[in-house]
């Protein structure tokens, strides 16, 4: 019987090429997605076309009783969960001073960021089999100390908090608990609103100069739920090309 993974926000960018490679990797793959049907279920088709196993679930994060369901349909199309992958998230729409910060900016991020990470993992803790994976998602952001992007950060930074004590409390288990924290990586959301001279910058940042990819973050997702990461565990592992 193949593991099974959820990917949250699997619909596009870097949630989408991890639900492609699990699903190459021989995992059955639960795509979850918050607003994009259509962008899900072509996920879902390119994944069956290639023989793999796929199933759309819509589930907002943030929502308690969505992740509930989520899980139940995890289930009960596939049997079991062995992997979580806590990919949702948004980032702040552009430079935002702590000063500047209204409370509405400040409850969605931290409300999908942070409390959708949480609500997953306490299901898990529940109702994933003993042996399994889980991968949150950090930023690099936390690392670089960006001015502008302090709500964010704050919000990843507790994501990075629940994945090192999170770790310890599934002693016993065989449950690895990890977070990867991307740097700039050429998707849409990241490319949404910059100018050329803002993407150049960043392009810049790193020594390997170039920016990351959606399929390098997935490679290294694969590798923490795989066989060979079974000795990574409470860890926040960069995938920035040398940023930070």
């Amino acid at each position: 019987m193949s593991r099974v993974a959820i990917v949250t926000g699997a619909s596009r960018g870097i949630g989408a090429a991890i639900a492609k490679r699990l699903a190459a990797d021989g995992m059955s793959v639960i795509v979850n997605y918050a607003s994009n049907p259509e962008a899900a279920e072509s996920v879902v088709s390119e994944i069956r076309s290639a023989g793999g196993h796929a199933y759309p679930v819509l589930a907002d994060v943030s929502d308690s009783a969505a992740v509930e369901a989520l899980f139940d349909q995890a289930q009960e199309v596939y049997g079991a969960v062995d992997v979580l992958v806590n990919n949702a998230g948004i980032i702040q729409p552009g430079n935002v001073a702590l000063g500047e910060t209204d409370d509405a900016l400040y409850q969605r991020i931290f409300a999908i960021n942070t409390k959708g990470t949480f609500n997953t993992l306490r299901l898990a803790a529940k109702r994933m089999r003993d042996g399994g994976r889980i991968v949150n998602f950090s930023t690099s952001v936390v690392g670089l100390a960006l001015p502008g992007y302090s709500v964010y950060a704050a919000s990843k930074a507790a994501v990075e908090a629940f994945t090192q004590i999170f770790a310890k409390e599934l002693r016993g288990r065989n449950i690895c608990v990890n977070a990867i924290a991307p740097g700039p990586t050429a998707t849409e959301l990241f490319f949404d609103g910059k100018t050329d001279e803002q993407i150049a910058a960043l392009t810049a940042q790193s020594p390997l100069e170039r920016l990351g990819s959606p399929d390098d973050i997935a490679n290294a997702v694969a590798f923490l739920v795989s066989d060979e990461g079974r000795w990574i565990n409470g860890q926040t592992l960069r995938v920035n090309g040398g940023i930070v």
